[in-house]
């Protein structure tokens, strides 16, 4: 298996840089070919800018004089070979890649947006969507359809509450619903099917059996990440969702599915 790490904390002495090299470190020893990107050791570019689309006012079809549309642009540097090099290199890292790790602290209910920058400059439209609209596709091919169909994606991150907190009643949101926006949102959307993520409680208020604890349940997560059976989400054209309105067909709600858990076939 072929795993790309993309991994945001600025500091390698966290937990989360030993959940990093213990992740390298264990998927080779399992036989896997592993890819990196440390975005704060890359200093990755977080913001969409105009320096991003080296086309955009490069003729009169295409002028500055306009207002600049991200999603416009991005696709038409997608499509001219003419992203900016360490977005390309990026999507070569995808494009090599059977599984995409996000290994991140989990900071204001989300990753952090150096994180979020990754996904906003390199999934572009045109390569990760915006693509195969059709009668009968009216929205194109994404929840459940895309590029990255067949693909496998996973979470994996540390949070400074309890477990507790993010349990069904818990005062932080259920984990599920608190983690809905990236893992069917930004991952199901272009096609990925999304493992059940790994997550560190207590972070930096573990003692040292604390922190051994979570690296051997690491290990032993990392084991099953070829074989885990992911999320079953409703796919967008599978005929769950009035394609009208995008809104999931009344008789298939479960009046006892908790938030967002209704978008999970059962």
């Amino acid at each position: 298996m072929k795993v790309l790490i993309i991994y945001a904390h600025p500091e390698p002495r966290s937990l989360n840089g030993l959940l990093y090299r213990t992740a390298i470190e264990e998927l080779k020893k399992q036989g896997h070919e592993v890819k990196t990107s440390d975005l704060y050791a890359m200093k990755w570019k977080s913001e969409v800018d105009a320096d991003d689309f080296p086309l955009y006012g490069a003729d009169e079809t295409n002028p500055k004089e306009k207002p600049m549309i991200v999603a416009v642009q991005s696709m038409i540097g997608y499509s001219q070979g003419q992203l900016t090099e360490d977005v390309k290199k990026e999507q070569e890292k995808l494009e090599w890649s059977d599984t995409v790790m996000f290994l991140f602290p989990l900071w204001w209910s989300s990753w952090p947006a150096i994180m979020k920058g990754w996904v906003d400059r390199v999934f572009a439209m045109g390569y990760a969507y915006g693509i195969g609209f059709s009668e009968e596709r009216p929205h194109g091919k994404r929840y459940g359809e895309g590029v990255f169909k067949g693909k496998r994606a996973l979470l994996a991150t540390t949070a400074g509450s309890p477990e507790t907190s993010y349990g069904p009643f818990g005062i932080g949101g259920q984990l599920f619903n608190v983690l809905y926006p990236i893992q069917h949102n930004i991952l199901y959307y272009p096609g990925f099917d999304v493992l059940p993520p790994f997550v560190a409680y207590n972070a930096g208020m573990c003692q040292q059996d604390q922190v051994d604890g979570i690296v051997e349940d690491w290990k032993k997560y990392l084991g099953k990440i070829e074989t885990a059976e992911p999320y079953h989400f409703r796919s967008q054209n599978g005929g769950d969702y009035d394609l009208k309105t995008l809104v999931l067909k009344e008789d298939l709600v479960d009046k006892d599915a908790y938030g967002l858990e209704i978008h999970l076939k059962k």
